[in-house]
């Protein structure tokens, strides 16, 4: 049986697993591979790991068809993504309307759960953040940093601290048990990328790749986009 092979961020993992069974029934193809920071799934396809379809960042995915690692002419966006916050369900939502009430809030969070500040687009956009509202020093010792978004919201619902708060993807808080959303951020240090999917070059599933991406961007798929994070 064919298996189509995916690497994506941890952005579209909600979307494309609300995706899976249609898909099955329809192709009789299942789908397996990894979901995770960009930089580290991008990495992973120049090393020449067996990949029919990619879902990354626009920007990533416009560089890796300039390498010729994705064909220009599959590639078409899924949908805009914020980063948002994220709290325990039990707990209060933290309002942040503003940029001096971001600050308060993960001043006052003892621990602050993120995805990979080196690699992932909302780790990176974290980091940035923090440094932004000069508070970079202050919580150094409370980010709780792992390896996507994913994982990061797992360990927040888990968290026993008073106080715990997150920040990633709005898609990977979505879909993730135990947290919920809090709220994007706030006007100066919001971020809303476009994730981008594309057909690998080395293919071996080439047309069940295509059909993947019909399915992920058609009109009548709208709606899961939306419950799943995705806006525009």
């Amino acid at each position: 049986m064919t298996t189509l092979k995916i690497l994506s961020g941890g952005a579209a993992q909600g979307l494309v697993g609300s995706l899976a069974q249609a898909f099955k029934a329809e192709t009789g193809v299942d789908i397996t591979g990894d979901f995770g920071a960009v930089g580290a799934m991008a990495d992973k396809l120049r090393a020449g790991a067996p990949t029919d379809i990619i879902i990354l960042t626009a920007a990533l995915v416009a560089k890796l068809a300039d390498e010729g690692l994705v064909s220009r002419t599959s590639i078409k966006d899924v949908g805009r993504v914020e980063t948002a916050l994220a709290v325990r369900v039990r707990d209060p939502r933290a309002e942040a309307p503003d940029a001096d009430a971001l600050r308060q809030a993960f001043l006052n969070a003892d621990e602050i759960f993120v995805p990979d500040t080196k690699a992932s687009t909302a780790g990176i956009h974290v980091a940035k953040v923090l440094d932004q509202l000069g508070i970079t020093n202050d919580v150094e010792g409370r980010l709780r940093i792992f390896p996507n978004g994913a994982t990061a919201m797992r360990h927040l619902a888990e968290s026993g601290s008073r106080r715990p708060i997150g920040c990633t993807q709005a898609t990977e808080i979505i879909s993730t048990e135990g947290v919920k959303l809090s709220g994007s951020l706030p006007p100066g240090c919001e971020l809303a990328t476009m994730y981008t999917a594309a057909v690998t070059t080395h293919a071996t599933a080439a047309q069940p790749a295509q059909r993947l991406i019909e399915m992920l961007t058609a009109a009548t798929a709208q709606d899961l986009r939306s419950r799943s994070g995705f806006v525009g």
